[in-house]
């Protein structure tokens, strides 16, 4: 009589971001993915936004890692400390995870021992019962699509270490594709082009910031430049060059097609009847990637098929998994999976160097 009174949370675990959304409250926690550790010692210095402020800045003792890498937990134990961090960050302010249940998103196509040591994770920090979501399933839930009815929706989700695109219908995923390639890989893409074209090397946050002010899906109208800073590969000193929108332009129409590319090998595996659907309701474009300038217009020249932006790209996922309760006709399904608090340490620390391959 008290599960009336259970808190259900949603985490989004993104390569590049981190956020938790509680049922009723909205987002509680947005943060970067990363950790900054000593390299000689292994211990932990910083989590999220203080360690992500460490990127290209650091000492020659401390180094800034990503524990999650093309959609999947890459370093367990850096991920599960990265969790309890945030969680301890919210906790004082929400009555948080222990004796709640929580839905956190995987990426498609992952195995079953990847996703059983994603909930073993949560379950060890305290929740009741941990169940994984699928993440273009839990996009469309939060952007609102009608997923449970015999409807055809389609959501391409761009995000920093994976793109996926999923077909939709009566509460499970038809079919799903996905390519390693998203904000990060664009970010890599546009320092290697910089230091082959100009002998200047340049670091992520720098990227970071010539993908948003001059990055485009379709032919930018003007030229427009920028200045960026790095050191000269010849000489050895700080330099400044201009770049342009139309050098990055040629950058990202090869992410773009990529991108294209994936939807169309969806959509050679659609049942007829479902690419009816999609010609007539068009897809959804989420994830952090979807705001990348033009894409949604690209993708709809090279598709044929209308595109929509989500209204809040970056949370879709997380509010889609933590709505999950308005939702139980789904927990059925082949795409959920769920643990309870019962596996003792001996059992999850086996189960995670199954998915480590150790």
């Amino acid at each position: 009589m008290f599960k009336r009174f259970e808190q259900l949370f949603g985490v989004d675990l993104g390569t590049c971001n981190t956020l938790i959304y509680q049922q009723g409250v909205g987002i509680v926690l947005r943060e970067p993915s990363v950790v900054a550790i000593h390299k000689d010692s292994g211990q932990i210095e910083a989590f999220g936004d203080e360690a992500y402020a460490m990127i290209g800045r650091t000492p020659a003792n401390l180094e800034v890692i990503y524990p999650l890498k093309d959609g999947v937990i890459a370093n367990f134990d850096m991920t599960s400390a990265m969790l309890k961090h945030f969680i301890s960050k919210i906790k004082m302010k929400y009555k948080w995870i222990r004796g709640s249940q929580v839905y956190i998103s995987v990426r498609c196509g992952i195995t079953a021992v990847q996703k059983r040591a994603v909930e073993e994770m949560i379950v060890h920090k305290g929740g009741r019962r941990s169940v994984t979501i699928e993440e273009p399933l839990a996009a469309a839930i939060g952007a609102g699509l009608p997923v449970a009815d015999p409807i055809g929706s389609m959501v391409v989700d761009i995000g920093g270490g994976t793109s996926q695109v999923a077909l939709i219908s009566l509460g499970g995923i038809v079919v799903s594709e996905y390519v390693r390639i998203g904000g990060l890989s664009l970010d890599q893409d546009i320092i290697e082009y910089v230091k082959r074209k100009y002998n200047l090397v340049i670091g992520e946050r720098t990227a970071e910031e010539i993908k948003k002010n001059l990055a485009s899906a379709i032919i930018p109208e003007g030229d427009v430049r920028m200045d960026i800073r790095g050191n000269d590969m010849m000489e050895g000193l700080p330099k400044t060059i201009s770049i342009t929108s139309r050098e990055i332009y040629e950058i990202v129409d090869q992410f773009s097609m990529s991108i294209v590319d994936t939807i169309r090998l969806t959509m050679e595996q659609c049942p007829p009847e479902l690419a009816g659907d999609l010609v007539e309701r068009g897809m959804l474009l989420c994830g952090g990637g979807a705001l990348l300038h033009g894409l949604d217009q690209r993708l709809q020249k090279e598709t044929g098929i209308p595109v929509y932006l989500a209204e809040k790209p970056m949370e879709c996922i997380a509010h889609g998994a933590g709505e999950m309760l308005n939702f139980k006709l789904l927990s059925t399904g082949n795409h959920f999976s769920g643990n309870t608090k019962s596996t003792n340490n001996a059992e999850m620390d086996a189960v995670l160097e199954q998915a480590s391959g150790k």
